[in-house]
């Protein structure tokens, strides 16, 4: 079978265009490559940079991680945004370090059942850290398929079992070539092919782009609407963690009082936050999870 034309033309310009991200450098290794991907779910890469090589200064193995105490995991996650994440990558690191010795595993069905990867990520680790041929789909490249290939202006609001089968059509059969392939296209949809202000001219699809040759009808309106932060309970949240982040010890919780001013709001954002493992409350002192003085 022929391979197709899209796979080609989006490698050529990836190995003149991309971006020299740390992660993407040969024999960086599997656990570098899956604390990035876990750190840019939802947040730009100038934010994940810096915190990406501060992580990997304290934590360079996930035996390191997994030592440590999530309220560790949490102080250091500062402001990134989405706090769980933490969590969820500390608990990853202590599943590596049980079920695997400390090495990330290289089956796609092992690293799926890590706590906290889900698809997209068990993919991205098995394609770039073990240059292994999967379709690695995040929303750029989703986009970029949906506009290539189908003709449409969107790919919809979540990944479909639809998107990997669309994706791994336009992959090479060989490994390696796929795995760039599969860069390149998420690299194309975060830098041409965007949601609201796509550089047809620059790209290097124009040429068989279905949704550009039938006219590039523009979606309805934006394909997610900016999510207010001011005000709300993310607000809250971030601010009840961050007096926590920088206490040597719990906190009593009138101590939290002082952080927002509506106590209905204030209780129900640290509910969430108990809820959700980040913090333990024990005879009115709150603290990170895992940081209360036994």
């Amino acid at each position: 079978m022929a391979e197709h034309p899209y796979a080609a033309l989006a490698a050529d310009w990836f190995r003149a265009n991309a971006r020299d991200l740390p992660w993407r450098r040969p024999g960086i290794g599997a656990w570098p490559i899956l604390v990035s991907e876990v750190m840019l779910q939802q947040t730009p890469v100038v934010r994940v940079l810096p915190a990406w090589e501060a992580w990997l200064a304290r934590w360079p193995t996930p035996a390191a991680l997994a030592a440590d105490s999530p309220a560790e995991a949490i102080r250091m996650w500062n402001r990134l945004g989405y706090p769980r994440r933490a969590l969820r990558l500390r608990e990853c690191a202590v599943a590596i370090v049980d079920r695997h010795g400390g090495v990330v595993p290289d089956d796609l069905f092992e690293l799926l059942a890590l706590p906290g990867v889900g698809t997209y990520t068990a993919r991205a680790v098995a394609a770039f850290a073990y240059r292994q041929r999967h379709p690695v789909v995040d929303t750029n490249v989703r986009r970029v398929v949906a506009r290539a290939v189908a003709g449409e202006p969107d790919a919809g609001p979540a990944t479909r079992p639809a998107d990997l089968v669309a994706t791994e059509r336009l992959l090479p059969s060989d490994p390696e070539e796929a795995v760039v392939a599969s860069a390149a296209l998420m690299e194309i949809g975060a830098l041409v092919c965007t949601a609201r202000a796509p550089r047809c001219a620059d790209c290097p699809l124009i040429a068989c782009c279905a949704w550009h040759g039938s006219g590039r009808t523009a979606p309805p309106g934006p394909t997610r609407r900016p999510q207010r932060y001011a005000g709300t309970d993310r607000q809250v949240r971030g601010l009840l963690l961050a007096a926590l982040r920088g206490a040597e010890g719990p906190l009593p919780r009138q101590r939290l009082d002082l952080v927002w001013a509506d106590a209905t709001q204030r209780r129900r954002a640290l509910a969430g936050l108990v809820d959700d493992g980040l913090v333990e409350i024990r005879e009115d002192l709150c603290a990170l999870a895992g940081d209360h003085r036994d």
